[in-house]
C-alpha cells in the first residue's frame, strides 16, 4: 500500500505529519509519500532514525494555510501539498491520500475533476463521516463538508455512510437515522421532514429519527446530519470530554481522600480518557470523491497522524469508493 500525507497539513507542520508518517511505515508496513517543502522534511526526518522504513519525499513548492480561503487556493497554488497529494492517487502512483490541513481546501481541490479526484459518479456531495468516540462508535454523516444541504444530499450521505461501515466495521445492513430534536416522524425541520421519505424508500435500514442520546447509545451505526449540524455536535462533544477531564482532574486534588481514591482510579481514568480521545480516530473519510481521502484535525499529534494513515490504507483495500460508485447506482436520487 503507499498512502500520500500532506507533511505540510498540521497546524504544528511538518513535525507531527513526519512523525505520525514514520510510525505508520515501521507498524503499518506501508510506504509513506511525504509530500510537501522537501528541506523542511528532510530536516524533520533527520531527527528519526528511519533506517530501511519505505518512506519517499514529494516535493510540493506550495503550502496551504488554515486560514487561506479554499477558494482562491483551489486555483492558486496548483503546486501545493494537496494539489500533488490528491494527483497521486488520481494518476496511480498512491493509493490514497491524506491530510490534516485545511478542510475546505481539501474538500474543493479534491471536488475538481480536472485537478483533483472529481466526484464518484451520481455523487451530489461529498461529505465526511466521523466516527463518534462512544462505545458503539457509530459514524456520523456529514461532519462539516456541506453547510447547506437539500434533502437528496441526506439521501445519499445515509448510502454512503452505510457502505463505509458495512465495509469498514463488518456490520451487514447497519441502522441509519437522521438526527432531529425528536423521535416522531412529524419531529425536525423542513429538511429533516423531507429527507425522511426518502430515506424510508431507499431501501437502507432506515430506522427514522433519533435524538442525540439515542445516537451516543449507540441506536444506529449511521448517523445522518447536515454539514453544520454534525460539525457542531462534534465540536460539543469534544469541549464536553474536555471539560469533564478538567473537572475531574479539579476535584480529585481537592483533599488527600479524593487524591487517593484518583489513584486508585487511574486505571479507569486512562482507559476512558483514550477512548475518548479523537486522536486515537486519526481522520474523517471524505466520501464521495473518487479516491480514498482521509482529512484530520488541525491539531493531530503523530498517533493521530499514524490512525489517519491506517484508516486511508484500509479504505484503499476494502474499495470503498468503487462500492461507493455501484451502491448510489441502484438508488434513484430525485
Amino acid at each position: 500500500m503507499r498512502i500520500a500525507l500532506d507533511a505540510m497539513g498540521s497546524d504544528d507542520y511538518p513535525a507531527p505529519d513526519v512523525a505520525g508518517a514514520v510510525m505508520a511505515a515501521r507498524e503499518l508496513g506501508s510506504t509513506i509519500l511525504l509530500v510537501g517543502d522537501e528541506t523542511l522534511i528532510r530536516a524533520e526526518l533527520a531527527r528519526h532514525n528511519i533506517t530501511g522504513l519505505p518512506l519517499e519525499i514529494v516535493r510540493a513548492s506550495q503550502i496551504i494555510a488554515m486560514d487561506d480561503k479554499p477558494s482562491a487556493v483551489v486555483r492558486e497554488k496548483k503546486d501545493s501539498s494537496m494539489h500533488v497529494g490528491m494527483a497521486l492517487v488520481k494518476n496511480g502512483e498512491a493509493d490514497a491520500f491524506v491530510t490534516a490541513g485545511n478542510t475546505g481546501a481539501a474538500l474543493g481541490i479534491a471536488m475538481l475533476r480536472n485537478v483533483g479526484l472529481g466526484r464518484i459518479p451520481g455523487i451530489l456531495r461529498p461529505a465526511l463521516g466521523v466516527i463518534f468516540p462512544t462505545v458503539e462508535r457509530p459514524l456520523l454523516i456529514d461532519n462539516g463538508a456541506n453547510a447547506d444541504c437539500k434533502p437528496e444530499y441526506l439521501l445519499q450521505f445515509g448510502i454512503m455512510g452505510s457502505i463505509y461501515v458495512e465495509r469498514m466495521r463488518g456490520i451487514a445492513n447497519p441502522r441509519v437515522a437522521l438526527v432531529s430534536n425528536g423521535e416522531e416522524e412529524g419531529k425536525g425541520n423542513q429538511l429533516i421532514q423531507e429527507a425522511m421519505p426518502l430515506l424510508a424508500a431507499s431501501g437502507l435500514n432506515f430506522i427514522g429519527n433519533i435524538e442525540p442520546k439515542e445516537f451516543m447509545a449507540g441506536a444506529a451505526e449511521v448517523a445522518v446530519v447536515d454539514g453544520f449540524t454534525g460539525n457542531v455536535m462534534m465540536k460539543m462533544a469534544e469541549s464536553v470530554a474536555g471539560y469533564m477531564a478538567e473537572l475531574i482532574r479539579t476535584y480529585m486534588k481537592a483533599n488527600a481522600v479524593a487524591a487517593l481514591g484518583g489513584l486508585l482510579s487511574r486505571d479507569v481514568f486512562s482507559k476512558v480518557k483514550a477512548h475518548l480521545d479523537p486522536n486515537e480516530v486519526g481522520g474523517a473519510p471524505l466520501l464521495g470523491v473518487n479516491g480514498p481521502v482521509i482529512i484530520g484535525h488541525g491539531r493531530s499529534n503523530a498517533v493521530a497522524i499514524r490512525n489517519a494513515i491506517e484508516v486511508a490504507g484500509r479504505v484503499a483495500e476494502k474499495n470503498i469508493v468503487a462500492a461507493i460508485a455501484d451502491g448510489i447506482q441502484q438508488v434513484v436520487t430525485p
